[in-house]
């Protein structure tokens, strides 16, 4: 990961954005904070012109859902990589963000160090969840029709390794590493592992890989 990863806050709360603002500050030059946008159109307009490398975004705001900020800026930038920091511990929350393309799912109530640390690791490239959440997001997903093994998936045995690394938290680059392929071959497995496991997102094929574990 190259240093200084540019991180912008879209957030409704002054105080959370201040207190947020202030744990990216112990990073050192991990995590640099490009800006702070107080609504969801101000943190559109801000991702447009910034061009951060990550946002964290409240998914509960005044103006606008954070769900239709976070489908905007992924229209205009797929490869900004978004967490959602919420309080919401909702199951249909949490599902709703991650098929819309969220790259992670913090709660506000996190103790600041695992907060930090989970960031660090989003900006590594890893998708990051609360620990608390990965119950109920394979709850959701074990009620949805899902195949119920690899078998019944008709994965391939290089299929079943590349979701073994995506299970892990690794992104495509350290997947292509690991199995000795390139960037492209991996984006191409991931890409028919979430057709075969009617998924949307890496982050819903790593709950239901790590659920299928337990």
């Amino acid at each position: 990961m190259s240093a200084g990863q540019r991180i912008l806050i879209v957030d409704d709360h002054p105080l959370f954005r201040t207190g947020l603002a202030q744990l990216l500050e112990m990073a050192n030059d991990e995590l640099e904070l490009v800006g702070q946008a107080a609504n969801g159109e101000e943190g559109i307009n801000l991702a447009k012109e910034l061009r951060p490398d990550m946002i964290l975004l409240d998914l509960n705001m005044k103006d606008m859902s954070g769900i239709e900020v976070l489908k905007a800026v992924k229209a205009d930038d797929k490869n900004c990589r978004i967490i959602m920091v919420t309080v919401s511990d909702a199951a249909e929350d949490l599902v709703d963000a991650l098929r819309s393309g969220a790259d992670g799912y913090l709660l506000k109530d996190m103790e600041p160090p695992d907060l930090l640390a989970s960031i660090k690791n989003a900006a590594r490239g890893q998708t990051v969840l609360d620990d608390k959440l990965t119950g109920l997001l394979v709850q959701a997903l074990r009620e949805d029709s899902r195949p119920k093994s690899p078998e019944d998936a008709g994965l391939t045995e290089q299929e079943r390794r590349v979701l073994e690394q995506i299970a892990a938290g690794k992104s495509n680059k350290l997947i292509a590493r690991a199995l000795n392929i390139s960037d492209g071959t991996v984006k191409v497995h991931v890409k028919h592992i979430l057709k075969k496991l009617n998924l949307n997102t890496r982050v819903e094929a790593a709950v239901w890989a790590i659920g299928k574990q337990t």
